[in-house]
């Protein structure tokens, strides 16, 4: 199916339905707005801001209404979206925009001083303010309003042409775009929506950040595909979160902690709740004592796997199955294959544990710029390496039990130990760092770092080597445990042994 003008064909089947509220500014856009004002802004992209088809179009902020409008006057014009992580110190930042070189970044006023320093060594880069210019700046709001759209919708364009990229940083801390294209939201649809039964009366409260595939896909394209209303909490706030949930949303998707904090907040039960009909988590392994607490109240929390690699949706646990089967992410769903298979790349026995490999629609044509990447991870016929190793037990359910690499994941973040190995190494009193993840309560896994101290020096204090993180990384990467050790456990080939170092952080 080719790439077609999904505004512009709702505004003609339900002009007048809500299509996408701003819970913080009361921002409301029905299908014939939120059409009209993607088209204005792709006009305004391609006029007063200068950029051409394939240009690259960067946005730095909290989640807004507005969002979706960026995303979708992209999709018009034919520019590539590449929503940054506000997560990220501006140093990170800046190899993102080194490697997507967008032509013009839109921001939020609560990263003016961010874009101001990511423009200063970009002189050819547009800032356009969402809220407000600083001189020499465009004005998002006037720029907008002066726009004179074309009401049609755009033509038909290939669908695995590139629309957004979402970064991830790869274990060598190099970050990777990974290319989203039309047809990995339309076959996440099929993956996601179809089996979740999404309808046109479904209110979603969407409060993952937006430079994730989960607060762009888990439930919102596939929201607005059937027409249904996308309710935008600019970050989490939990009382605010609850009330929404009490009051008005009918489907919601989280990661576990999220779920955790909304168990403890003040009015939470399943009466209070039974609004809501559908339950999603994702992102990391949902605890079972989270999913019990749910499960007491007659909440079932359908747990799933996916990567922004594969659009996302590969799994999804049917609610029958959500305590019978704990800590599985349930079956493949429509549009997903895939294999489990060991280090010779032939599948592996029933029940026994494997590399998960995925194919289907749903996957990245590839990352951006990076053939290599590409070719490491994607098979000539399509296989994808996740990374991850799976198991599935005798019926069919699948488990992750492990990384194939040694990549852990806080609060659903993917975290990198060899980024922040990178950036420890960099101070003066280390000689030698190695970094693992080590279970935490609430964020599934926190960083631990063994430090090893310069020779002759004074061991570092923790700190000091938290301080340097934090002014180097985003905040979820910095280690929460940092344990000096005079050498670091290492094979005859000088490798790492980390599975020695987890061990070790576990007691």
């Amino acid at each position: 199916m080719d790439m077609f003008d999904l505004p512009a064909h709702r505004a003609r089947v339900t002009p007048d339905r809500l299509a996408v509220e701003d819970l913080a500014d009361g921002t409301r856009y029905t299908y014939a707005q939120l059409n009209e004002r993607a088209a204005r802004v792709a006009e305004a992209a391609t006029g007063a801001w200068g950029l051409q088809e394939g240009d690259r179009l960067a946005y730095l902020g909290h989640n807004r209404a507005e969002f979706f409008v960026l995303l979708f006057a992209c999709a018009k014009a034919g520019l590539v979206l590449v929503p940054l992580n506000w997560r990220l110190a501006v140093p990170e930042l800046e190899g993102l925009m080194d490697d997507a070189t967008p032509g013009a970044l839109v921001y939020g006023g609560e990263f003016a001083e961010a874009a101001a320093r990511l423009g200063e060594a970009r002189g050819e880069l547009v800032r356009v303010a969402l809220d407000g210019p600083s001189p020499g700046e465009r004005d998002y709001a006037a720029d907008v309003a002066a726009a004179r759209p074309d009401p049609r919708p755009h033509a038909p364009r290939p669908p695995d042409a590139p629309w957004y990229l979402l970064y991830t940083s790869g274990t060598t801390g190099r970050p990777k775009g990974v290319i989203q294209t039309f047809r990995m939201m339309m076959a996440n649809y099929w993956n996601i929506g179809v089996p979740v039964e999404l309808r046109a009366s479904d209110v979603l409260l969407n409060v993952l950040p937006m430079f994730h595939t989960a607060g762009i896909n888990l439930y919102s394209t596939a929201v607005f595909l059937v027409g249904g209303t996308v309710l935008v909490q600019r970050t989490f706030e939990p009382q605010e979160a609850m009330n929404v949930l009490t009051h008005r949303a009918t489907v919601f998707f989280g990661v576990p902690a999220v779920y955790q904090v909304l168990a403890e907040q003040p009015g939470f039960s399943g009466e209070a709740l039974r609004g809501v009909r559908s339950w999603g988590c994702g992102g990391a392994p949902l605890p079972l004592s989270v999913a019990q607490r749910y499960a007491d109240e007659g909440i079932r929390v359908r747990t799933g796997f996916g990567m922004t690699e594969t659009g996302p949706t590969v799994f999804l646990l049917d609610e029958a199955s959500v305590l019978d089967k704990t800590g599985s992410v349930g079956r493949p769903q429509l549009l997903a294959e895939v294999r489990i298979v060991g280090r010779d790349g032939n599948d592996v026995a029933p029940g026994e544990a494997g590399e998960l490999l995925i194919r289907g629609p749903g996957v990245t044509p590839g990352y951006w710029q990076r053939p290599d990447a590409t070719a490491e991870a994607l098979e000539p016929d399509g296989w994808l390496h996740s990374g991850d190793v799976a198991r599935c037990d005798e019926d069919g359910y699948y488990y992750i039990v492990d990384r194939w690499k040694d990549m852990f994941i806080s609060g659903g973040e993917n975290v990198y130990p060899a980024e922040i190995e990178q950036v420890l190494q960099q101070h003066p009193q280390v000689a030698d760092v190695a970094v693992v993840g080590m279970p935490d309560p609430r964020w599934g896994e926190v960083g631990c770092a063994f430090v090893c101290p310069a020779e002759d020096g004074a061991a570092p204090d923790d700190e000091a080597l938290r301080a340097w993180c934090r002014e180097r990384l985003a905040g979820y990467k910095v280690p929460r445990r940092f344990v000096v050790r005079s050498t670091l456990p290492r094979n005859a080939l000088g490798k790492v042994q980390k599975q020695e170092l987890r061990d070790d952080a576990r007691r």
